[in-house]
């Protein structure tokens, strides 16, 4: 009988050492040599009519070696099994591990160790004592005004433009990295925007006025554009909204473009067109509906910052302790790419992240019994779909969505990217539910503010 034995290397890390003796694994070695002899096609005999006896001469010793190894890995993993014992990643074989030293000429006991890393013991926070915040964003008539507008202008009748003489003219326009004198960057990419000529600031407006299609100025982010506009801008661009030095970088605009688009009247075609699922009459109603909608819209994001507080808060609380040499050796090992210590070290931070939440959002799956489906991964799948395509009409007949999400189950990594997106909703759904925080009132650009600030 296999004997097992544990010592510790240091917390949470152990060394197994695992013996077997000739009784362990000949039973096995002999019937894979029977098997063998049975299947064997061998110059000279009939299959299945090899003796024993030739099969253990040419195949012996890679027999002996391949069931004395599958004896001590079965021992190893039966034990961790029996004992219940929680282990990160996968045991390593030390380096003296030697399979030369196994000779099928003279069976004997064979002693193999394994390093092992174990899962820390934690508790979850207590979080309805824990001190949350609910951002609720009051729905203004300014936000109403702003959305209705928005609405006339998206299904408004566009017409072409011979020069831009409006605020509310709209401008396709090309963006090219240049010098301060209109020289562009060699090989600099070519960037299509359309923007209201009402984004950008009075000086650069000014400039603007008059000008027709194909021609162009120079201008800089930063001062080009007013404050809201050049933050979303910046980012279209590949600047950092934050670097001073970005926002100072020339760029050639072209006109390529100018429409302007007359907005609806606001009649009951409007109201139908705007919201199909709804039947409204009047203004009155249509405003009501708006903001309703935009309600939503603040509720639902309200949830989703206070579902990102919860996830620092467990991730900040839950105290973690890990056998961090023993993973940076399994890391260095176990990756199917090749990896240098250095490289190990530098992505240790973030992979101790990754692991902590792991163990953290597998904890409260198991407790609260939170499952995934079929559908909901699908679901997922076709969520993200839609979102690469934006904004696009993408007609009616969706058929071939469904189609594509039912290949892309079959790529496993996309399954499971999805299950882990829908499996972290999940848990951090079951969390935010059972916090109590305080409700409090801000602004849509407090709200911003706070958000960035959670960005991962």
């Amino acid at each position: 009988m296999a004997t097992i034995s544990r010592e510790q290397i240091a917390p949470l890390h152990e060394r197994i050492k695992v013996t077997v003796s000739p009784a362990d694994y000949n039973p096995a070695y002999e019937s894979a040599l029977k098997k063998y002899a049975k299947n064997a096609n061998i110059p000279g005999f009939r299959k299945g009519m090899v003796p024993t006896g030739v099969v253990k001469k040419m195949y012996g010793a890679a027999v002996f070696t391949e069931e004395v190894l599958r004896k001590i890995e079965n021992e190893l993993m039966q034990y961790l099994q029996t004992e219940n014992i929680a282990y990160l990643g996968q045991p390593l074989p030390e380096d003296n591990n030697d399979p030369a030293q196994i000779n099928h000429a003279t069976p004997q006991d064979y002693t193999f160790s394994f390093e092992l890393g174990l899962k820390p013991n934690f508790s979850i926070p207590d979080l309805a004592k824990a001190k949350t915040t609910l951002s609720l964003v009051e729905t203004t008539e300014e936000m109403v005004n702003e959305e209705v507008e928005r609405l006339r202008q998206r299904l408004g009748k566009m017409t072409e433009l011979e020069a831009v003489s409006n605020e509310e003219d709209i401008l396709n326009v090309s963006f090219q990295k240049s010098d301060a004198k209109g020289v562009v960057e060699e090989g600099a990419e070519k960037k299509e925007n359309s923007l209201l000529l009402k984004y950008f600031s009075a000086a650069t407006q000014k400039e603007l006025m008059g000008k027709k299609k194909d021609e162009q100025i120079i201008l800089q982010v930063g001062k080009a554009f007013e404050d809201k506009e050049r933050d979303w801008l910046a980012k279209d661009l590949g600047l950092d909204k934050d670097n001073k030095e970005d926002l100072k970088q020339y760029f050639v605009m072209q006109i390529t473009k100018i429409g302007f688009v007359e907005k609806r009247a606001l009649d009951e075609d409007f109201f139908k067109e705007a919201m199909p699922a709804k039947e409204i009459k009047n203004e009155e109603d249509f405003r009501s509906a708006i903001k309703s909608q935009i309600e939503g819209y603040w509720k639902h994001q309200a949830q989703h910052m206070l579902e990102l507080e919860i996830f620092h808060l467990l991730s900040e609380d839950t105290k973690m302790d890990f056998p961090e040499d023993f993973l940076k050796k399994w890391l260095l090992k176990s990756r199917e790419k090749e990896q240098t210590p250095e490289a190990i070290e530098k992505d240790f931070p973030s992979f101790l992240n990754q692991l902590h939440w792991t163990l953290l959002s597998n904890e409260i799956g198991t407790q609260q019994s939170l499952q995934v489906s079929r559908e909901e991964i699908m679901d997922n799948l076709r969520q993200q779909l839609m979102g690469y395509f934006g904004s696009m009409n993408l007609g009616g007949n969706l058929d071939w969505l469904d189609s594509y999400v039912e290949r892309m189950m079959g790529d496993k990594q996309q399954v499971e990217s999805a299950y882990q997106r829908v499996f972290s909703s999940k848990v951090l759904a079951w969390a935010a539910s059972q916090a109590k925080p305080t409700e409090k009132k801000i602004t849509a650009e407090e709200f911003q503010k706070l958000s960035e600030k959670h960005q991962h």
